[in-house]
């Protein structure tokens, strides 16, 4: 099974941006969700009467779930989509990602199931700013988006962003910006106390 889409062959658009890898999630993942919660309503004793509505239930939810999560590489960004009542959808430009953590513990070994966890430069809440789990290879996934970021930042580096840089100051209003900082700080010395 491949791990992703290659949009190689005839290029797709999300909203006017080519697509260059869809990622593929693996379906083992709704086992991994069911016993998650199967394990939850175990723990708490009163769940145990629950456990029949919870694997009917299950079922259908993390099937829904599944079918809605959705992780596209484009040239500059990753965008995810996922949720059931509450859609997200999150646009991740790659120069501002930091991380791509993988996390697999042993119920998820099991099932062959891993967690990418998505970290940026900037973000505001402790931990991953977008964590997907299920995507099929993630390895070659997780390589692919990291090498799709290293070459737009090389690609920037070399000038031929399309951004126009910042502009250096110049002499002239370096020392303006000077005389002023000096006539500042004069202003507060003499200030009385």
């Amino acid at each position: 099974m491949t791990a992703m889409t290659p949009a190689a062959t005839t290029p797709v658009s999300t909203r006017t941006t080519e697509v260059l890898r869809q990622a593929e999630f693996n379906p083992d993942v709704r086992k991994y969700w069911l016993l998650g919660g199967t394990f939850s309503l175990l723990v708490t004793i009163i769940g145990i009467p629950l456990l029949p509505f919870w694997w009917l239930l299950g079922l259908w939810v993390t099937g829904r779930y599944l079918d809605r999560m959705e992780c596209t590489l484009t040239r500059r960004n990753l965008i995810v989509r996922k949720g059931l009542l509450v859609r997200v959808e999150k646009t991740i430009p790659l120069d501002k990602i930091t991380d791509l953590g993988m996390i697999q513990g042993p119920l998820m070994r099991a099932f062959d199931v891993h967690a990418l966890s998505i970290e940026t430069a900037g973000s505001t809440s402790q931990g991953a700013l977008v964590k997907l789990h299920g995507i099929k290879d993630v390895e070659t996934f997780r390589d692919t988006v990291l090498e799709q970021r290293d070459r737009m930042l090389e690609h920037a580096s070399d000038g031929s962003s399309t951004s126009t840089p910042t502009q250096p100051a110049t002499d002239q209003s370096s020392s303006e910006v000077v005389t002023l900082l000096r006539e500042i700080r004069d202003e507060l010395r003499n200030r009385p106390a």
